[in-house]
C-alpha cells in the first residue's frame, strides 16, 4: 500500500472469485446479485428483507415477487443486456422490480419519478428502454403514446406469472445497470456497468464491513443516484434487513439521527454534508450503529473522540461502479482534511500527469482507476468512452482500461489518497456530480438568453449553490422565476440553479474562454428580479412565511418568491414537507413544491387539501 507511485501503482486488495453457491433445493448459481439473493431468501425465507412506504417484504416474498415479474418479463422478449426502466419512489417495490430485471438477464435503469419529462424521455430513448416497471402515479411522469411497454407493478399478469426462479443466469460481461449522470456536451450521459463489477462492489462491501444477516441498514439515497445500488444490493445478498427512511428525516441530522437509534440501525450512509453535521451531534454510548459511510463530496472535518461508531470516508465516480477508495476516518486534530483512503478490493488507483506518467508521493496529479470495477463505457458515446476509458499503459493486456476521472489528488506517506479537487469545470454538490455545460446548454434555448455560464457560490449558510449567470437579448427581458420553470421543464431539481445574476457579458480569458473566476458575486445589484412582492392575506400564507424564515435562514421573503430560487434543495424540501405536516395537517411531496413554483401557490394549495379534508 505505501509503495512509492514512480514504481506502482495503488491497488486493492485482491479478492479471490467466489465460486458457485449449492444450497438443498436450489441450483448452482453463480455468485451474482440475483443468485445471491435467491439463496438467501431460500435459506431464510421469512426474514425480515426490507421495510419502508407501504410495509415491509420477507425474502421469501420478495423471491416470490421478483421471480413472477421476471418470467413476465421474459414473454416480452427481456433477455441479455436488454435494459428495462425502472420508475418508481423508493420503496420496496423498487427492490421488487430492480431484482426481477436482473433475473431475467436485463440491466435495469433507475428513473427517479422527480426528473422532468423531458430527461426521462431523453433517457429512455437513448438507452433503448422496450419495457418500463412504474405504478399509476410515476407512470403519469413517463411519456405518453408510442414507446416502451409499460408494465404496473401490480398488473394482473404478472400475479399469474409462475413464482420459480426462471432458467438462465447472467454472464460476469453482462450488464446489470445503467446510471445516467450529468455530461458536458449538454446532454446527460448513460453509465453502463456490468455484473462483474457489480459483484466486486458486493464483496467488498461485504468483507470490509464484516456485513451479516444480524444487520440493519439505512437507504437513503435517491434511486437515480449510484449510491442506491450500493445501499441495497450488498446487504440483502448478505440476508440482512433494508431499511427506507422517509423523505422528509434525509436532510435533517437530528432527525436522521433520532431515526437511526430509533431502527437500531447498525450501518448507514450519509452523504458529506449531512454526515459533517451528525458527527458533531450527542450520541448514546449504547447505539447498535457500528459505521457511517460517507462520501459524494470533499469530507473537511474529522470526528470527535467517543463517538459509538466508526466514520468511513469513501469516493468513486459512477464509471467505477460507485466505490474506487474507502477509509476510516480516526478522531484527531489535524491541519489536513480526511483522506479517501486506500482503492477497495480489486480496483486500481494511479495518479498520472499529463503524459499518462506516474508521479511521486505528496505530488498532486489525476487520479486514474482501473480494476474490476471499471465501466463498460457510456450508452451510444463511443468518442466519450475512448476519451475517458484509457488504455492503460502499464499493462500488459491491450484490452485493459483506466479511467481517466479529471479529480486531483496525491498519496500520502501512509499510502492513502488525498483528494485536491478538479482539473476542469465539474462541479460537486450534495453528493451530485454536475456539468455545468449541461445547464448552459439548456439555458442558452431559452429565446431571451444570449449567454451563460454556471459555477458554485457558497452562500451566508456556508453552503455551495449554483449559480447562473446571464446575458440578456437586448430586446427581451426575463425573471428569475421564469428561467428556473423553462430549466426545470429540462433538468432535474439538483440542476437547478438556486441563484441568478444578471451580467452585461461574460468575462474571457486570453484564450477565448469563460473566465469563471472573474464572474462577480451575487449581490442586492446584480439579482435577476423574481417576481413583483405580494403580501401575505391569509392566516396559512403567514404561517408559511414564518416557517420557511426560520429554515431558509433568510428573512425578506415575499408569496412571490420560489422555495428554490431563495435557496432550497430537495433536501431542504423534505423539512418543509414535514414543517408543512406538523403545522397545518397537510401532506404534500417533492412534486409538489416543484410544480406549485412560488410560495403563493404553496399556500393555495395547502388551503384546498385542508378545505377537502374539512368539507
Amino acid at each position: 500500500m505505501s509503495a512509492p507511485l514512480s514504481a506502482v501503482p495503488i491497488i486493492g486488495q485482491m479478492d479471490s472469485a467466489t465460486p458457485s453457491v449449492t444450497e438443498s433445493g436450489v441450483r448452482s448459481l453463480p455468485a451474482t446479485v440475483p443468485g445471491l439473493i435467491t439463496v438467501q431468501s431460500r435459506r431464510t425465507p421469512d426474514a425480515e428483507m426490507v421495510v419502508g412506504p407501504g410495509g415491509g417484504l420477507t425474502y421469501g416474498e420478495l423471491e416470490r415477487q421478483a421471480n413472477q415479474m421476471a418470467r413476465h418479463l421474459l414473454d416480452l422478449g427481456i433477455g441479455r443486456d436488454s435494459v428495462v426502466g425502472v420508475c418508481l419512489g423508493r420503496s420496496p417495490a423498487f427492490v421488487v422490480a430492480a431484482l426481477a430485471v436482473l433475473e431475467a438477464g436485463g440491466a435495469y435503469l433507475p428513473l427517479d419519478p422527480a426528473y422532468p419529462r423531458d430527461r426521462l424521455a431523453f433517457m429512455l430513448q437513448d438507452a433503448g428502454v422496450r419495457v418500463v416497471i412504474s405504478d399509476p402515479t410515476s407512470r403519469e411522469r413517463l411519456p405518453h403514446g408510442e414507446g416502451p411497454t409499460y408494465v404496473d407493478v401490480n398488473d394482473a399478469a404478472v400475479a399469474k406469472a409462475e413464482s420459480t426462479l426462471p432458467d438462465g443466469e447472467p454472464s460476469p460481461s453482462d450488464l446489470a445497470y445503467i446510471i445516467y449522470t450529468s455530461g458536458s456536451t449538454g446532454q446527460p450521459k448513460g453509465v453502463q456497468i456490468t455484473h462483474r463489477a457489480l459483484k466486486n462492489l458486493v464483496s467488498w462491501h461485504q468483507r470490509a464491513f464484516g456485513i451479516t444477516a444480524e444487520d440493519r441498514a439505512s437507504q437513503v439515497a435517491s434511486i437515480g443516484f449510484d449510491a442506491a445500488v450500493w445501499e441495497i444490493w450488498p446487504y440483502l445478498t448478505a440476508g440482512a434487513t433494508l431499511f427506507f427512511m422517509e423523505d422528509q428525516r434525509r436532510a435533517d441530522p437530528v432527525a436522521f439521527r433520532d431515526w437511526l437509534l430509533t431502527n437500531r440501525i447498525s450501518i448507514a450512509f450519509a452523504p458529506t454534508a449531512v454526515a459533517e453535521q451528525m458527527i458533531g451531534l450527542s450520541w448514546p454510548p449504547a447505539a447498535d450503529l457500528r459505521i457511517l459511510l460517507t462520501g459524494g463530496d470533499k469530507l473537511r472535518r474529522y470526528p470527535p473522540s467517543g463517538l459509538p461508531f466508526r466514520l468511513v470516508n469513501n469516493y468513486g465516480p459512477t464509471e467505477a461502479a460507485v466505490v474506487a477508495t474507502s477509509g476510516e476516518v480516526p478522531p484527531e486534530e489535524t491541519d489536513s482534511e480526511p483522506p479517501i483512503g486506500y482503492p477497495i478490493d480489486n480496483a486500481k488507483i494511479y495518479l498520472l500527469d499529463e503524459h499518462l506518467q506516474p508521479v511521486p508521493q505528496g505530488v498532486t496529479a489525476e487520479i486514474y482507476i482501473g480494476g474490476a470495477g471499471l465501466a463498460r463505457g457510456y450508452v451510444n458515446r463511443p468518442d466519450l468512452t475512448e476519451a475517458r476509458f484509457v488504455v492503460n499503459p502499464f499493462s500488459g493486456e491491450p484490452a485493459e482500461r483506466l479511467y481517466r476521472t479529471g479529480d486531483l489528488g496525491f498519496s500520502r506517506p501512509d499510502g492513502q489518497i488525498a483528494f485536491w479537487g478538479r482539473n476542469d469545470d465539474q462541479i460537486s454538490i450534495r453528493g451530485y456530480r454536475i456539468e455545468p455545460n449541461e445547464i448552459v446548454a439548456a439555458l442558452n434555448r431559452q429565446p431571451a438568453v444570449r449567454a451563460s455560464a454556471v459555477k458554485a457560490v457558497e452562500n451566508g449558510r456556508g453552503e455551495k449553490q449554483l449559480t447562473a449567470y446571464v446575458v440578456t437579448e437586448e430586446s427581451g427581458s426575463v425573471t428569475a422565476t421564469e428561467l428556473r420553470e423553462f430549466l426545470r421543464h429540462h433538468l432535474p431539481e439538483y440542476m437547478v440553479p438556486s441563484v441568478f445574476v444578471g451580467i452585461p457579458a461574460l468575462p474571457i480569458t486570453a484564450n477565448g474562454k469563460v473566465d469563471r473566476e472573474a464572474l462577480p458575486a451575487p449581490n442586492a445589484g446584480n439579482l435577476m428580479q423574481i417576481t413583483d412582492s405580494i403580501s401575505p392575506s391569509t392566516a396559512v400564507q403567514q404561517q408559511l412565511l414564518s416557517i420557511l424564515r426560520k429554515l431558509l435562514k433568510v428573512e425578506n421573503i415575499s408569496l412571490s418568491d420560489n422555495f428554490f430560487l431563495l435557496g432550497g434543495h430537495s433536501l431542504l424540501g423534505a423539512q418543509l414537507i414535514a414543517k408543512v405536516k406538523e403545522n397545518f395537517g397537510v401532506k404534500l411531496t417533492l412534486i409538489d413544491l416543484f410544480d406549485k413554483g412560488s410560495i403563493a401557490a404553496m399556500a393555495e394549495q395547502i388551503e384546498r387539501i385542508a378545505q377537502q379534508r374539512a368539507a
